[in-house]
C-alpha cells in the first residue's frame, strides 16, 4: 500500500502533538501560578500535595508569605523540568509497532478490509465480526501492539475479527460527506464482509466508527445481525452542553484551514482535544518520567502515545458536520441527523445490540453513549470501569473490555 503523504521517517518520534500548544499551556500554568501566590491563602486547595505541604509550613512560619512563594517557585520549576524530561525520555524511547498487517480482503481508494482471522483460530468458531473505527484516528489502535491487540486476542478466541481501515484521505475522500462513507465505503466494506461470512455480520463500531455503525445497521439490516458499540457519541449535550456549543463555536475561525486544505488538519484535530482538558497531556508526561523505561507500562505508554499522535486529517464536509451538526446542534439526539435523506433513528433498530459506555471516558462523556442504549430497543449497557483509549488497548482492557464483550458475542450476539 502506498505510504501516506505525511509518513514520518525512521526513528522520527511526533508529539505530543501540537509541541507548542502543550508547551506555553504548561508555560502559562507556571507563570499563573508564580504571579499569583501571594493572595492565596488557608483556604486555597490544590491536587499537588508538595504546594499543600508548602503551604501549611509557610503558614506555620514567621515569614509565611515569602517562604510559601518560594514553594510556589520550586514547585512549578519542578513540574516543569519533569514535563521536559517525559518528553525528551518518549521521544527517545526504543518501541516502535513492528506489527504485520493480516490479509486484504478488499480495498477502494484509501479504504481497505483487513481480515484477522485468516490466521490463528481456535476450534470453537465464533462469529464474523467487522470493526469501524472513527474516521479521524489511525484504526490500528484495536491492533495496537503483540500483548495489546483486542483483534489479535478474538481470533485465537475463534472470532473471525474484520477491520475497517479507512485509510488517509485523498482527493476523492476530501470531497466526501457522511453519507459517502456511510452510504457508499462502509456499506460496500459490509457487503464484502458478509460475501466472505456467507451471511450477516455483527457490526462493531469504535467511537465516531459506532455513530457510523448505527447508521448503517439501520439502513441494511438484512446485513447485520447484531451491533456492538463501544464509546460510541449519540447525545451531544449530554453532561456538558456548554463545551460541545464552544466546539462548535470553532468553526467559523477553522474554515481558512478547511478551504485551503479541503481537510481538517491533524494539529488542528489534536488541538480541539486537549482543549477538552488543558493540563492532562502535561501530567501523563510528567508521570512518564518517573516510570522505568523498560518495563511494560513506559512501552504501553510509548505505543499508546504513538498513536496519539499519529493522527488522520479530516474531510472538510465531514468537520463542518460534525462540529455544527452533532456538537452544535445535537442532531443526533434531536432525530435530525441524515444519512442519504433519510433521519437515522437508532429506535427503529431490531437485533441484539451492546453499548459499551466507559466510566472515565474524558473524549465521549457517560451520558453521550448511554443515551443510545435508552434509545435502541433492549440493548444491553456495558460500563467498563477504563478510559476512552484504555478500555479498548489499555492494561485493564482485556478484563474491562474483550471478554465482556466475546461473552456477549458468543451468548448474544
Amino acid at each position: 500500500m502506498t505510504p501516506r503523504p505525511d509518513a514520518p521517517g525512521p526513528n522520527q518520534r511526533r508529539g505530543p502533538r501540537p509541541l507548542l500548544l502543550h508547551l506555553t499551556l504548561a508555560m502559562l500554568r507556571s507563570s499563573v501560578s508564580r504571579g499569583t501566590s501571594p493572595n492565596w491563602n488557608r483556604a486555597w486547595q490544590d491536587s499537588s500535595a508538595a504546594i499543600i505541604d508548602g503551604l501549611r509550613a509557610s503558614l506555620a512560619s514567621g515569614d509565611a508569605e515569602a517562604a510559601f512563594s518560594r514553594t510556589v517557585v520550586n514547585e512549578t520549576l519542578r513540574q516543569d523540568a519533569a514535563l521536559i524530561a517525559g518528553i525528551a525520555a518518549y521521544r527517545r524511547h526504543p518501541w516502535h509497532r513492528t506489527l504485520a498487517d493480516p490479509p486484504t480482503l478488499w480495498e477502494e481508494g484509501g479504504s481497505r478490509l483487513l481480515d484477522y482471522g485468516a490466521g490463528e483460530r481456535s476450534a470453537e468458531a465464533g462469529p464474523t465480526v467487522l470493526f469501524v473505527p472513527s474516521l479521524i484516528n489511525r484504526a490500528y489502535v484495536l491492533d495496537l501492539a503483540p500483548d495489546h491487540s483486542m483483534l489479535r486476542w478474538l481470533a485465537r478466541q475463534g472470532i473471525r475479527p474484520l477491520l475497517l481501515d479507512w485509510g488517509w484521505p485523498g482527493a476523492a475522500e476530501r470531497q466526501f460527506t457522511l453519507t459517502d462513507y456511510v452510504a457508499g465505503r462502509l456499506e460496500r466494506a459490509l457487503g464484502a464482509a458478509v460475501g466472505l461470512s456467507g451471511g450477516p455480520v455483527v457490526l462493531a463500531g469504535y467511537c465516531m466508527g459506532g455513530t457510523l455503525a448505527v447508521a448503517a445497521a439501520e439502513r441494511r439490516p438484512d446485513l447485520v445481525q447484531a451491533l456492538a458499540l463501544l464509546a460510541t457519541p449519540w447525545d451531544f449535550h449530554a453532561e456538558d452542553e456548554d463545551r460541545a456549543r464552544q466546539a462548535a463555536a470553532c468553526l467559523p475561525l477553522l474554515e481558512p484551514a478547511l478551504a485551503v486544505a479541503g481537510t481538517l488538519p491533524i494539529d488542528v484535530l489534536q488541538m480541539l482535544f486537549a482543549l477538552l482538558d488543558p493540563w492532562s497531556v502535561a501530567r501523563k508526561y510528567r508521570a512518564f518520567s518517573r516510570l522505568d523505561p523498560n518495563g511494560g507500562a513506559a512501552t504501553l505508554f510509548v505505543a499508546l502515545e504513538d498513536w496519539l499522535n499519529d493522527g488522520v486529517p479530516l474531510a472538510a464536509p465531514v468537520a463542518r458536520t460534525c462540529l455544527r451538526a452533532w456538537y452544535g446542534e445535537n442532531a443526533p439526539a434531536r432525530g435530525a441527523w441524515q444519512i442519504a435523506g433519510l433521519p437515522v433513528d437508532p429506535g427503529r433498530l431490531r437485533l441484539p445490540c451492546l453499548v459499551a459506555a466507559p466510566a472515565r471516558d474524558r473524549i465521549v462523556p457517560p451520558g453521550s453513549a448511554k443515551a443510545l442504549a435508552a434509545l435502541i430497543p433492549h440493548a444491553r449497557l456495558h460500563v467498563p470501569a477504563a478510559g476512552h483509549v484504555g478500555m479498548v488497548a489499555g492494561s485493564r482492557a482485556e478484563p474491562e473490555l474483550w471478554r465482556p464483550l466475546l461473552a456477549w458475542l458468543r451468548d448474544g450476539a
